[in-house]
């Protein structure tokens, strides 16, 4: 059976690995540390497909009718934490 490809899907936003460098200027822009970032699992099915790792920073695309292309960020994490 082949396999799906999400990423394919024109419904799932542009997900992308951020370098090193752009990683510390976004967080210098907001002034937060990675600590501060919304987490994505390391099985989420997007950072599956993108080769992510945890550690790793995804930078999210979405389009928006009113907004145009909203940026989000994502650390990615092996498995969801307990508060």
């Amino acid at each position: 059976m082949p396999k799906f490809n999400v990423m394919a899907n024109h419904l799932v936003p542009r997900h992308s690995v951020m370098t090193h460098d752009e990683v510390e200027e976004m967080l210098s822009t907001y002034g937060i540390d990675r600590t501060k970032l919304p987490k994505i699992l390391i099985n989420d099915p997007c950072a599956r497909a993108i080769g992510a790792s945890p550690g790793d920073v995804i930078r999210i695309e979405r389009k928006s009718p009113t907004a145009g292309t909203s940026l989000y960020y994502r650390i990615v994490v092996e498995e969801r934490s307990v508060p």
